[in-house]
């Protein structure tokens, strides 16, 4: 490090974010990239702590000291070097990652940690201006072919390695754009898509071949995909969403959460929505049950088409706004913190259940909650109970179900495999092989493991090309992670 003492000298800094007036009023992307000295200061709090949790808990073990001093120093080529060995697609997780690393940083123990996810998109930008991000085909080209099916986070990185490693590659992706959970799961205030756009064009010239509009099980055979090709990787995510179960779920303005996102994101891309189909905030009151990343999501979504009002719900309590953080260290502090769509004008309901959605004339015109108690049983888990006496009702016409997915689709493609499912549902796969119950299939991202983050599903991608290559080939040269 230049200054062994700069995290006594410099203070963290967050990346700019334009003001939430301005930023609700189009689709772009609000945060902006650090500039190069504010990275280099930020990058030079990093203590050298000699045991850098950091690491660890970045599920691709991204080598986060030796790039932030590389940072320090302004040696911006090597930094992106390091950053590249490990992670396929830094400009989304410098973008859209919960950041377990900054969590499990040395230095949030006494102060704030070192702004990690924010360095590693500063070193990421500056590679993609500087033209170091160029396609890196394979020196050996093998005869044999992998399809992937879904070109999520995890397809693409499975693809992306195994094209390296020489062999043909093909992704099939059923919607009729490529990019899977990142073009269609995520908003564009979150993840401009030219971002993705320009990564995909690497892809392609590096030799990966991608197939729009193709639904593996539907329009394409999967007995005939097997006999013509080497090694099949599903790649096709978690996408059996969790449901409520009350009087009133038929009504509608009822929807999944990914419909609502997935029809937002064609129509920035331009495409037309036929109003009977159009799922709009514009004007209504708007309620988001679940408080996960999917259903901030929407919560931004709702606001900026012009929402009336819009509460997010959560059946726990609302956290503490302090916690001791040497109870929870290196994980995550269960401590609250007033979030970006906060600022942009969500309310929040905490410890409330759904019990019911009240009618008018076939729609959606109220929620009923419950608020709940919280038991403790005597294996040790907690119970939720309703509270006795304590119901609100919520005015709402257009109700967003984000409470995460509980599993894959089992109909269809996985279905005509007829392969083993673990307990929770997924595809059932070991992280020592991604081989399925089916030989010459694999499983990585979240159709193994379940809904999970972005960059675990890049680390799946990664370690499944590993096991496939081995495979193929008996032996592998590609990393572990």
């Amino acid at each position: 490090m230049e200054d062994l003492l700069g995290f006594l000298h410099y203070p963290r800094t967050e990346a700019v974010k334009q003001y939430p007036k301005q930023r609700i009023r189009h689709w772009r992307e609000y945060e902006q990239v650090m500039p190069d000295g504010q990275a280099t200061r930020q990058a030079n709090r990093c203590m050298d702590c000699g045991t850098p949790y950091c690491h660890s808990y970045c599920p691709v073990h991204n080598l986060i000291p030796e790039w932030n001093a590389l940072v320090t120093n302004t040696d911006w080529r090597r930094a992106f070097e390091q950053l590249d060995s490990t992670n396929n697609f830094p400009e989304f997780t410098g973008r859209i990652c919960a950041a377990p690393c900054e969590s499990a940083c040395t230095l949030s123990i006494g102060s704030a940690a070192v702004t990690i996810r924010s360095i590693e998109l500063a070193v990421v930008e500056r590679a993609w201006e500087e033209n170091w991000v160029r396609p890196q085909r394979g020196i050996r080209r093998l005869p044999q072919w992998v399809a992937i099916i879904g070109s999520g986070p995890a397809g693409l990185a499975c693809a992306q390695q195994l094209a390296r490693a020489g062999y043909g590659v093909t992704v099939y992706e059923k919607a009729d754009r490529i990019g899977g959970l990142l073009r269609y799961g995520i908003p564009d205030f979150r993840l401009e898509k030219s971002v993705l756009d320009r990564r995909l064009a690497q892809l392609e010239a590096e030799g990966v071949l991608f197939r729009r509009g193709v639904h593996a099980g539907v329009n394409l055979n999967i007995d005939e995909l097997r006999r013509t090709g080497d090694a099949l990787v599903l790649a096709c995510g978690s996408e059996q969403p969790r449901d409520l179960t009350v009087p009133g779920r038929e009504l509608r303005g009822i929807h999944f959460a990914l419909d609502y996102l997935a029809q937002q994101n064609r129509r920035v891309a331009g495409d037309r929505i036929h109003p009977e189909n159009a799922i709009d905030a514009h004007g209504k009151d708007v309620v988001v049950i679940g408080g996960g990343d999917t259903g901030c999501d929407c919560v931004g979504t709702a606001i900026r088409q012009g929402a009336r009002r819009v509460v997010q719900v959560q059946y726990h309590e609302r956290p503490p706004a302090k916690a001791n953080i040497l109870r929870h260290w290196p994980e995550p502090v269960p401590a609250w913190r007033e979030g970006d769509h906060e600022l942009e004008g969500c309310q929040h309901i905490w410890g409330f259940d759904t019990v019911a959605f009240e009618c008018h004339h076939g729609h959606v015109a109220g929620l009923v909650l419950q608020h709940l108690q919280w038991v403790r049983g005597s294996d040790g888990t907690w119970h939720k109970q309703a509270a006795p006496g304590q119901v609100r009702h919520l005015p709402v016409q257009l109700v967003l179900l984000a409470m995460g997915y509980a599993h894959p689709v089992h109909d269809g493609l996985l279905g005509q495999l007829d392969l083993d499912f673990d307990e929770r549902g997924n595809a059932a796969a070991t992280d020592d092989d991604f081989q399925t119950s089916v030989p010459g299939v694999f499983a990585c991202g979240d159709v193994r493991r379940g809904q999970s983050l972005v960059v675990w599903a890049i680390r799946e991608g990664r370690q499944c090309a590993r096991a496939v290559d081995a495979w193929l080939s008996d032996t592998s040269d590609l990393p572990r992670m």
